[in-house]
């Protein structure tokens, strides 16, 4: 009889001790300046995200191109009201899923009209920082979350998770500068990780095709340490290199861009067209994919939330039934790019054993600096700039007191320290610097 009941004591042991399995649904979207009144009143897209939400049921999700929201009261660079994020998650987040969401510190470095903001369910996941940070006309935040694991009381270990949303410059012509913005920010990441943990980088990333540079970067760099991986290329197989997207209908179960045929309905803001282009995507690092520490990539979990596979320069709410009426259309109405999602299983740590960490501790977080003006003297003005801001295209305007505009000139940021000619009488004036999408300073100066 002790025996018998020295074997039920293994065997519940043994029940306990097995490792348990969550699932984390990870979604990345383009929101299309949601905060700024764009498309309409904050209140009903709040309620399109609320629908959006409850049917695609995320635990970590990214928000790009957000308006930006005021880091501190009086923030003239923002275009959101103060407080929304906690607005979207009264209104819309937690409103579909009572007390469950929670966001990361946001920032806005860059001085951009819109940001990437960071959602994530906090019943399962815990905030623990931000690892690096890189502006360049929108801030490129690395976010470090922790996995609340059942056994954390016990094993005193976790699993952590590294998230960066994405949303990089736009445009045919900008396929170089998007490649310098990825190539930057993995230079950073380089800086911080000996190789990349578990980590993702999703968002917008306005791909034409995979030749990209910026998609070379991230896929094919020579360190195959850093080399992420597109689920529907690998490891699921379902698509292969090379590959060109653009305006291709092979790829219709894959277009992100656009929910809408038309760019002047529902409202002007955004583009249309029809899904025409895949510019949304979700890498993971080499570790999701291979299993290497308690979190995988579920094989086939990729999906474009909305798309049929129909849409190819059609809209997303004509005759689509691969969600319910009314979610197609909040999808129509909250943005002109549909959402990217991908699961993850997590496996609960039972040992305590972890590979090795692959962060580097004690590396400094990148802040941006802040661009500058020295007085002019004679004709001469001086304008200090950021290291991280060279090749990038700025406009210059001077205003004088009554806000008179004396002068306006576009500019090539080639070194730290340039200099300006500026043909203006004595006295007080204002200068306006501004990139394609931001206020990068915007001071009074005196001119003796």
């Amino acid at each position: 009889m002790k025996r018998f009941f020295f074997f039920l004591l293994c065997m519940a042991s043994g029940i306990v001790s097995m490792a348990q399995k969550d699932t984390l649904r990870v979604m990345a979207y383009n929101v299309l300046y949601y905060g700024n009144g764009c498309q309409g009143p904050n209140g009903n897209y709040h309620n399109y995200m609320k629908k959006i939400v409850s049917y695609a049921n995320p635990d970590i999700f990214s928000m790009e191109k957000m308006a930006a929201i005021p880091v501190s009261h009086g923030d003239k660079y923002a275009t959101a009201p103060y407080g929304f994020a906690d607005s979207i998650l009264e209104f819309a987040l937690n409103a579909a899923f009572p007390g469950r969401y929670a966001y990361c510190p946001f920032t806005n470095n860059a001085r951009g009209n819109n940001m990437a903001v960071l959602f994530y369910d906090k019943q399962k996941l815990g905030f623990v920082s931000i690892v690096s940070s890189y502006a360049n006309i929108t801030d490129f935040n690395t976010y470090k979350l922790y996995y609340k694991d059942p056994n954390l009381s016990s094993t005193h270990d976790t699993t952590f998770l590294y998230v960066l949303p994405t949303h990089d410059l736009s445009g045919d012509e900008n396929e170089q500068a998007r490649g310098a913005q990825i190539a930057e920010e993995t230079r950073l990441t380089k800086q911080h990780f000996r190789r990349l943990p578990n980590m993702i980088n999703m968002g917008d990333f306005n791909s034409r095709n995979s030749d990209e540079p910026f998609y070379q970067t991230l896929t094919a760099g020579a360190d195959s340490n850093f080399r992420f991986s597109d689920p529907p290329f690998y490891p699921d197989s379902n698509l292969f290199y090379p590959a060109n997207w653009d305006h291709n209908g092979a790829f219709s179960a894959y277009m992100t861009t656009s929910t809408r045929e038309s760019k002047e309905i529902p409202n002007t803001c955004g583009t249309g067209g029809g899904a025409k282009g895949w510019y949304d995507h979700i890498f993971l690092s080499p570790w999701i994919i291979n299993n290497t520490n308690y979190i995988r990539y579920i094989p086939n979990s990729y999906r474009t939330i909305g798309n049929d596979g129909k849409r190819f320069k059609v809209s997303i709410n004509d005759q689509n039934t691969s969600a319910p009426a009314d979610v197609i259309e909040a999808l129509y109405q909250m943005s002109n790019k549909y959402p990217v999602m991908v699961s993850l299983e997590v496996t609960s740590n039972t040992t305590g054993i972890s590979p090795a960490d692959p962060e580097i501790p004690g590396v400094k977080v990148f802040v941006k600096e802040e661009a500058s003006i020295t007085n002019p003297v004679g004709d001469k003005m001086i304008l200090h700039f950021p290291g991280d801001m060279n090749g990038q295209e700025i406009t210059i305007a001077c205003f004088d007191q009554a806000g008179g505009k004396q002068s306006e000139k576009t500019e090539m940021v080639k070194s730290e320290v340039m200099e300006l000619r500026c043909n203006l009488k004595p006295g007080e004036y204002s200068i306006k610097i501004t990139g394609h999408h931001n206020i990068i300073l915007d001071t009074k100066f005196v001119k003796n």
